[in-house]
């Protein structure tokens, strides 16, 4: 069976083949299409026996086979490249995408996704927060499908979807409703069988015949038989998966505890002799899911912050013809309406005059921006003026916004040195509690048998370590959405770390200390043979082979009339082409006449030279950023060493530094040499590099720290460690308090959680811990962890 030139049909069943889909086996001689591994498997099956004669003779196409369940038939629409297109972000031969995860609970759970995947033919990376509930994947689309690769994630038992934000927090609210469901029934249940168990601990019905006290017993075992069986779910399959795949989990002690605790009791009550447990069966999975409520409510609180900002992306957009349509559908070169009050629905270009957008969502800043003609604005950002016309430059998936919760989910993978310390201790933490429970009972057996198994119980649950596993990702999450909200991106996780560490901060003069709104205030002419026009025309076709903010200042004077031929741009110096048939150069003074006496070079010029003869000069100015004083200031309060390295005149720069009490500068600097004075920096200096040009971006990927302004150029962003996206230099302080706060805040975690552990061990190895305390404390001590990481947050 032939498929269409436009749509491929399924030889086995006659269903129409996904796009993108690669499932094809050979018969009769030719490599047949296939919609779905199960038509590919069975078409397999009947070639493999000798039976391809039943393609020559059968009459219709077979009914469809369902040998892979529906849900997983349904992943191999995600390999549709229409589909990927809104969530799927490719970088050369790798694509790269965000996950969302269902079932993931401890840092095993992580570990095993991990495991698993990396496994996996074509993946280039796989990593996965337990806090946010994400994972980022990277993988080669030669070697592998997605859908293949997602199957894998639901075959050891979580769920996985390409991350949206409405839908993630669909399934939160579902899962939170099962919860509330499951914490009631164990909630009703503990409350009845406690009565009972009063009453017979107290011996309120001594006077009773031995069959009515049974009686209580099978009473107590019908109201425990639903707790265990509904209520404590989510820890057994939590316990099963991993214990598949090899790996130790949280939940398997406590499935261990409550299904022995379950058995004994039974036993117990079928013999008629022994005692039971099914008041801590109740009582104990109750405060569980008490305590595991409370935490995936906290920790969705600080996974929320970043998914929200997609949310300010609209659903629908309006053509310029009035019809309304999907911004999935949006592609490269559309263009829409935006009417007042309306967030704007993709990344692009204004094509009106004049409008005012607010981007404190991005930049922190609460004060509306002007957008003019062909001024950028993003997607999610709101318009606070007139309706005005946007031309779409970017798809959904490759929008700012979209790329900061993905540079924060990233950052959030990282994790300090002392995090992957406590990940490795809780990894092998749980096998030593089976061990140090195992011990215990048997001494107590040996000693005082009716108390054995209560105090093994409360050994497996005291010590389970959940708040260790849980005490640097909900930090790192916390302090990362909160930079997010500074308007500071994160793009590599160790920001942190380094930030509380920085002791000497490298600055860019020309628009980190200034604006960069370089405009030309002085045009000086010195030929007889060029106009004051001719000279700005020649210098602006010159100068739009750049990307610098002096650059930017001779726009206005471009003259499409005006060619200058086999530019070159010298980083550093200047530019040089030619114009009809003369060499020019514009530049530094050194750089356009060629020489090493720059004395009569002018404060804040640049010159324009015709076969290495002067033209003319251009002076230019650019202020001071208002909150740059500021900012020095309060580095050299916290005796922080300032230099400032800058391709500017060292006549230039004294004069700006002057005005900021800055001493220490090198001017006159190429790439090179501000990358060679941060190597010669001896290793006591943790640098913190600040910069906004191309002729930054050497210096921000060599130093310890880099930030990048986020008016500055693209390669600079690419090459920084964060962003600064409202160009506000205090913000930079800001961060620093904030890293040197989560720092404190995981040090605070991590002791809590291990001296907990190291405190309840042996009390509850003595037999001084009842198994409902031990359910508290171990429950509390989550919850502690993680409330005290949501204070970064506010």
């Amino acid at each position: 069976m032939s498929g269409s030139s436009t749509q491929q049909m399924c030889y086995h069943c006659g269903d129409a083949v996904p796009v993108n889909a690669i499932f094809s086996v050979e018969i009769l001689g030719k490599p047949r299409p296939m919609c779905c591994p199960g038509c590919e498997s069975v078409a397999q099956t009947i070639v493999d026996s000798g039976l391809v004669s039943y393609y020559q003779y059968r009459t219709a196409p077979a009914d469809k086979v369902d040998l892979v369940p529906e849900q997983l038939q349904k992943l191999i629409h995600y390999d549709n490249v229409d589909v990927q297109q809104e969530f799927v972000r490719h970088n050369n031969e790798l694509s790269e995408v965000t996950l969302s995860l269902e079932g993931v609970s401890c840092a095993a759970c992580a570990w095993l996704i991990e495991k698993q995947l990396s496994a996996c033919t074509g993946v280039k990376q796989i990593r996965v927060n337990i806090t946010t509930q994400r994972a980022n994947l990277v993988w080669d689309n030669k070697q592998t499908r997605l859908s293949e690769l997602i199957k894998q994630i639901h075959i050891i038992g979580y769920k996985a979807a390409p991350f949206e934000p409405n839908q993630q927090e669909e399934s939160y609210h579902q899962m939170m409703k099962q919860y509330l469901y499951r914490l009631g029934v164990a909630g009703l249940a503990t409350m009845q069988v406690m009565m009972l168990a009063v009453a017979l601990y107290f011996e309120v019905f001594s006077d009773l015949d031995p069959e009515f006290k049974q009686f209580l017993r099978v009473v107590s075992l019908i109201f425990a038989t639903p707790v265990l069986l509904y209520s404590a779910q989510p820890f057994y399959i939590n316990a099963w998966r991993s214990l598949k795949a090899r790996t130790l989990v949280m939940d398997v002690p406590v499935s261990i505890a409550l299904i022995f605790a379950y058995v004994s009791s039974l036993w117990a009550t079928i013999a008629g002799t022994g005692e039971v447990f099914f008041e801590s069966i109740s009582m104990f999975t109750f405060f569980l899911l008490i305590g595991r409520f409370l935490e995936m409510r906290a920790r969705r609180k600080a996974a929320a912050a970043s998914a929200n900002l997609l949310k300010l992306v609209p659903a629908m957009a309006t053509k310029l013809s009035g019809k309304q349509v999907p911004v999935r559908s949006l592609e490269i070169g559309d263009k829409v309406r935006v009417l007042p009050g309306e967030h704007i629905p993709a990344d692009g270009k204004v094509l009106s005059e004049l409008t005012l957008v607010d981007e404190s969502m991005l930049t922190g800043e609460s004060l509306p921006v002007e957008k003019h003609t062909h001024d950028f604005v993003y997607a999610g950002t709101t318009n606070v003026g007139d309706h005005f016309e946007l031309e779409v430059t970017s798809h959904k998936a490759d929008s700012v916004i979209a790329n900061i919760v993905r540079l924060q989910d990233e950052a959030q993978f990282s994790k300090p040195k002392i995090a992957e310390v406590a990940d490795y201790i809780s990894k092998y933490f749980v096998a030593i509690i089976l061990v140090i429970a195992a011990a215990t009972w048997i001494f107590w057996h040996q000693h005082e048998p009716d108390s054995a198994f209560w105090i093994m119980l409360s050994v497996l649950v005291a010590t389970c370590p959940c708040a260790l596993s849980l005490a640097t990702p909900t930090a790192v999450t916390c302090s990362t959405s909160k930079l997010g909200s500074l308007g500071i991106l994160l793009r590599k996780g160790h920001a942190f770390e380094t930030l509380c560490k920085v002791n000497h901060i490298v600055l860019d003069k020309t628009g980190t200390l200034t604006e960069g709104n370089i405009m030309i205030s002085e045009v000086d002419s010195f030929s007889n043979e060029y106009s004051q026009e001719d000279v700005l025309s020649i210098a602006a076709s010159l100068e739009k082979h750049a990307n610098h903010p002096i650059a930017a200042a001779f726009e206005i004077y471009q003259n499409n009339d005006v060619t200058v031929t086999d530019v070159r741009n010298l980083v550093g110096s200047g530019i040089e082409g030619y114009y009809q048939n003369k060499h020019w150069r514009i530049g530094t003074w050194r750089f356009v006449t060629q020489s090493d006496n720059d004395q009569q070079a002018q404060f804040s010029s640049i010159y324009l030279s015709c076969e290495q003869q002067i033209v003319a000069r251009f002076g230019y100015s650019d202020p001071i950023r208002k909150e740059s004083a500021r900012f020095i200031e309060a580095l050299k309060s916290q005796h922080i060493d300032i230099t400032v390295l800058t391709g500017d005149s060292e006549q230039n720069t004294r004069n700006v530094l002057n005005q900021l009490n800055i001493d220490h500068f090198q001017a006159s600097m190429k790439p090179q040499d501000k990358l060679d004075y941060l190597q010669q920096l001896n290793r006591d200096n943790v640098t913190l590099m600040i910069g906004d040009g191309i002729n930054d971006a050497p210096t921000l990927a060599g130093a310890h720290l880099s930030v990048a302004m986020g008016g500055g150029s693209d390669v600079a962003k690419s090459s920084a460690d964060m962003v600064l996206l409202g160009d506000k230099l205090d913000k930079v302080l800001e961060a620093r308090c904030l890293a040197l706060q989560t720092r404190k805040i995981i040090h605070q975690n991590l002791a809590w959680s291990l001296g907990y552990n190291a405190l309840i061990l042996p009390l509850a190895v003595m037999g001084f811990v009842a198994p409902y305390f031990a359910v508290i404390g171990m429950s509390a001590s989550s919850i502690i962890v993680v409330t005290n990481s949501l204070r970064l947050l506010k």
